[in-house]
């Protein structure tokens, strides 16, 4: 009988050195993301008050990049020179500062008109203006009230002795206070605007690279949804508000206004929030009216409230919603939820976080199989083929 030899039993691989080196691969990933993660706040704590410069830097340089590009490649300007660069920045400094300086201008000449009214009538009383007569009602009664109190100097005297002084101080101490910081933000947001511009193609390539390694390639989408926000935020606040300053502004200098640049400029910054040009047009609209000028005064009025109508109704939802194909009311929620929380950052935040909202919504609404999304056949294109083995 022979003996056959048994095969022999290799026993089995002591696998815990490699799960412990993957558990301890695991944890160190982890570290790290804690590590990176908390740097990351305190980073963002350090420059919290630098944060909205930041961000209009930002905003500014999205809005910029293509026209900057198309001149840059154009005329053959090196994409690392500081020339181009410098003149956009300058002239985007500019579109803020000229109305800014004419406005400051204009209120200091303002403020010593007032101050002289002011001497005028403590010394000789302040006498009743003739369109308070032509008042169509309560004409008699503001007129008995405004010779009561009004027209004799003892009594504006004590009216302009009323006013705390010491209030007064402390109001203009804090004007300056937000002048100077509100300056400091601008100086940043212009640097910021100047170095993204400068540095624009390592930034996007940079950027790029981060998106995909945290979120794949449906990052890439979604970064391409708040640029388009951005895009279509800027043409339908910003030029549709300088639209309708400017068209305002023509029919102020027409009806005889006082000051219809200064008063268009404030119309075209009113406009870039919906509805808030309501409150530029009736100003010129009673200041109309108070010079006497009641034809004047409607008709400006009914110009105004036709062309904001419009404004709102069609031309910026075309233009914000075609961007990032959100429906009106998406387009009109962002921006007035977005001013309430984000103030006049959230004229572009809004609409940026209310598009990649609506974006994430059509994807989950989507049939994937009959209609996927860009990102989606790239995922399944960068699969291995399963015929190949």
């Amino acid at each position: 009988m022979t003996d056959h030899a048994s095969p022999a039993i290799v026993p089995p691989m002591d696998r815990s050195p490699f799960r412990q080196m993957r558990e301890r691969h695991k944890v160190q990933r982890i570290a790290r993301g804690l590590l990176a993660t908390s740097f990351v706040a305190l980073g963002l704590y350090t420059v919290r008050g630098f944060l909205p410069s930041l961000i209009w830097g930002v905003i500014f340089a999205i809005a910029a990049w293509p026209p900057y590009v198309t001149i840059r490649d154009r005329w053959k300007f090196r994409p690392d020179g500081i020339t181009l660069p410098l003149l956009f920045t300058t002239a985007i400094a500019l579109i803020f500062l000229i109305p800014m300086g004419l406005f400051a201008l204009e209120a200091g000449r303002e403020a010593q008109g007032v101050l002289n009214w002011a001497d005028i009538a403590r010394h000789s009383g302040v006498p009743v203006p003739g369109w308070l007569r032509r008042l169509p009602a309560g004409a008699s009664a503001i007129t008995n009230w405004w010779q009561q109190h009004l027209q004799d100097p003892e009594d504006v005297s004590e009216l302009l002795h009323s006013f705390n002084i010491g209030r007064s101080m402390r109001m203009t101490q804090q004007v300056g206070t937000q002048v100077f910081h509100r300056g400091l933000l601008f100086i940043f947001t212009i640097l910021t605007l100047f170095f993204l511009l400068k540095d624009g193609d390592v930034v996007t390539r940079q950027c790029l690279v981060v998106s995909r390694r945290a979120f794949g390639k449906r990052g890439e989408t979604i970064a391409e949804q708040i640029v388009a926000s951005i895009h279509g935020t800027v043409a339908g606040l910003v030029l549709v508000g300088l639209g309708e300053g400017a068209l305002m502004g023509v029919a102020y200098l027409i009806a005889g206004a006082q000051h219809p640049f200064l008063f268009g400029v404030f119309t075209a910054v009113a406009a870039m929030i919906p509805f808030c040009a309501v409150i530029a047009v009736t100003l010129v609209a009673l200041a109309l009216l108070v010079k006497g000028t009641v034809i004047a005064a409607l008709v400006i009025f009914c110009l105004g409230m036709a062309v904001i109508f419009f404004a709102d109704h069609f031309v910026r939802p075309a233009l914000i919603g075609g961007s990032t194909q959100m429906p009106f009311l998406w387009v009109l929620v962002s921006i007035l939820g977005g001013v309430e929380s984000w103030s006049l950052l959230g004229l572009f935040i809004g609409p940026a976080i209310m598009s990649v909202l609506h974006l994430i919504w059509r994807n989950w609404t989507r049939d994937r199989i009959q209609d996927p999304t860009r990102a989606e056949r790239e995922e399944i294109d960068d699969l291995p083929d399963p015929s190949l083995g």
